[in-house]
């Protein structure tokens, strides 16, 4: 271990939450580092540990996961754009069917190459056992509908997940439906992100019929770029007026209609839908609704707490959101 590892060390060693940021390092020469963070006694306050985009590999993600089935500190763990592959994913879903310390664990991102889906199959069965994980980022793992079903049949099961980012996947709308049918009986997960999938109005009509059910206790819900038209939008907006405890929607980047438009306009004008909790602002010009994009997003949850952190922007109204020359162009 040279000065810089040993500096390193010390640096972490005199730290509550650690963060590796922009450090391409690879697996051998920081094996020792990671090993010696996380099984030194000294450092029992270690609680979050970044390694994003750091290009560690399937070998140094097994390794850490390894090292994990025995740490009883670390809350919050970031392995999103590490050269994930099949066997190091696969190995921290087994890590985590007996790690109950662990509350937030992104590996987004990962080199995922076989149309298998194995590691879905793991996940789903972590999530069968695991109590104690609260926030789960699973954003361009190149989920199907396949994987979908099998991590809809894990979460019927689970009773402490609250935070489930699945954006930028290829879930369609037969993929949203097992989803939204575990939403019917599942108060727990609060926050879904499905940003960046395709389920169009089908899948956006199976969502609002789970969010509209006694049995929901989803929150928050993005559902951007998904290419929901007039149908599916108009059917979030009434689940919108029959569910009580959702408070947050995000919808920008979908074909916003007229009527889609209005509807939205009038959930936030009565109060419903509160400004700083959508992703579109309501303006009217000659008597015609349009939306403009602003820049709130989802809200994430402090690992360990149940205070959230937030990760809302200020509300900036997109310039390209300005009124088209010809009215009878409906806001895109």
């Amino acid at each position: 271990c040279n000065v810089y590892y040993f500096l390193l060390i010390v640096y972490f060693l005199f730290s509550i939450h650690c963060y590796l940021l922009g450090l391409f390092i690879s697996c051998d020469s920081w094996l020792f580092v990671i090993s010696f963070l996380l099984f030194c006694s000294y450092n029992s306050s270690l609680l979050s540990l970044r390694l994003s985009g750091n290009k560690i590999g399937n070998r140094g993600a097994t390794y850490l996961a390894a090292v994990l089935q025995v740490n009883a500190t670390l809350q919050d763990l970031h392995l999103d754009d590490c050269d994930l592959a099949t066997q190091s994913v696969i190995a921290l879903a087994i890590m985590l069917k007996n790690n109950r310390t662990l509350r937030s664990i992104d590996i987004s991102r990962p080199l995922l190459f076989s149309l298998q889906e194995e590691w879905v199959v793991h996940w789903a069965e972590m999530l069968e056992v695991n109590g104690g994980l609260v926030e789960l980022h699973l954003g361009k793992t190149g989920l199907t509908n396949t994987g979908m079903e099998r991590l809809a049949e894990g979460l019927r099961l689970n009773h402490s997940l609250r935070y489930l980012d699945l954006r930028c996947n290829r879930v369609t709308c037969d993929g949203v439906r097992p989803l939204a049918e575990t939403l019917k009986h599942n108060g727990t997960l609060e926050v879904i992100d499905l940003s960046s999938n395709r389920m169009e109005d089908e899948g956006a009509v199976y969502l609002s019929e789970a969010v509209a059910s006694a049995g929901c206790g989803l929150k928050q819900l993005s559902v951007c770029s998904n290419n929901i038209r007039t149908e599916g939008l108009l059917a979030l907006g009434q689940a919108l007026m029959v569910n009580t405890t959702m408070s947050h929607i995000y919808i920008w980047g979908n074909p916003l209609e007229q009527a889609v438009c209005k509807a939205f306009a009038d959930l936030m004008s009565c109060g419903r839908l509160a400004p700083e909790q959508t992703d579109v602002s309501a303006y009217e010009v000659d008597g015609h609704m349009f939306l403009a994009q602003v820049t709130h997003s989802l809200t994430r949850r402090t690992p360990g707490t149940d205070a959230e952190l937030g990760h809302t922007n200020h509300p900036n109204t997109n310039p390209a959101s300005t009124p088209p020359q010809n009215m009878e162009d409906e806001q895109m």
